[in-house]
């Protein structure tokens, strides 16, 4: 390309810091100048309420898809957790970078982790996910919606608002934070947010695609591709608390879901496997393994409200 690769991306601290790592790892792999373009989203405008009111975690995507439809940005960078199964229009997962560290983190003043946590402690969180696991772990636990950046997020914490908080590993390490008290969850129990940890790259399908085809990371890929295709067929929504994470091991590509309801009393769980040269598969076979065994029961509750 002639002109630099405009990067459509949030404004966030942690947004601009993905961004900038994808702008410099372009123009070294790619061999071609690159751009941030900055697009504030419904989901940044409508802090006040948790993003299950307004409309999802959809809300931090749609407008940088549109500008890509319109042709104003020529890529967008998401935290691939915020990407609906369906893409707007004909646009595509160009490139998904090497995924990092997808669990959970529980960060206190103290670095008590969730088992000593005393009864009634309150614990801070956006995700209906977290809010369930949590509660089927430690149903005495009184969790509340916190939502902001993550610096917001810790200096409640620290003003004594909450007692604990719960964070993605990898938005910490992206930023460059090590909280004192922060302890990584299992993700066995605790299983990561579909697309935890990863990067979705996302362009029309031009010549740019092509290009950027040289940052992805075909297991990480692979493991998202199993994991969006049970969002997919589950239909999860932002009033779902819905979990898949992916492993590779040789040629086996592993997959554990979650179903939960949102007080966490009802959780059912499930685990495929397969080759990974069939991952949609292997996410259809555990969306109906998860169906089977209560989750199309909880589903329906929820579509219902």
């Amino acid at each position: 390309m002639k002109r630099p690769v405009r990067i459509g991306t949030r404004g966030s601290r942690l947004a601009l810091a993905q961004a900038e790592w994808f702008r410099r790892a372009v123009e070294a792999r790619c061999d071609t100048a690159a751009e941030l373009v900055v697009i504030r989203t419904s989901g940044d405008r409508f802090t006040d309420r948790p993003l299950r009111d307004i409309g999802g975690k959809g809300l931090f995507v749609k407008e940088i898809e549109q500008a890509l439809l319109d042709g104003d940005i020529d890529c967008a960078i998401h935290s691939m957790k915020d990407v609906p199964a369906e893409l707007a229009g004909d646009l595509v997962l160009a490139a998904v970078p090497e995924r990092e560290d997808p669990r959970d983190v529980l960060v206190t003043r103290d670095g008590r982790g969730l088992d000593a946590l005393a009864a009634g402690a309150r614990v801070g969180t956006s995700s209906l996910r977290r809010r369930a696991l949590s509660l089927a772990l430690r149903p005495d636990l009184a969790v509340a919606d916190l939502r902001g950046n993550v610096d917001t997020r810790l200096q409640r914490l620290d003003s004594g608002d909450f007692d604990a908080i719960l964070l993605a590993a990898a938005g910490l390490n992206r930023l460059g934070i090590a909280p004192a008290g922060a302890r990584a969850l299992d993700p066995g129990p605790f299983v990561p947010a579909i697309g935890q940890g990863a990067l979705a790259i996302e362009s029309r399908p031009d010549d740019v695609a092509a290009l950027l085809a040289r940052l992805d990371d075909p297991p990480t890929h692979l493991c998202t591709r199993a994991e969006r295709a049970v969002l997919a067929a589950l239909g999860g929504s932002c009033h779902t608390p819905l979990a898949a994470h992916g492993r590779i091991d040789g040629a086996t590509l592993w997959l554990e879901g979650v179903v939960a309801s949102p007080d966490g009393a009802r959780v059912v769980r499930g685990r495929q496997s397969g080759p990974i040269t069939d991952p949609e598969t292997i996410g259809r076979r555990l969306a109906d393994e998860l169906c089977r065994n209560g989750g199309a029961a909880i589903l329906a509750e929820l579509d219902a409200r």
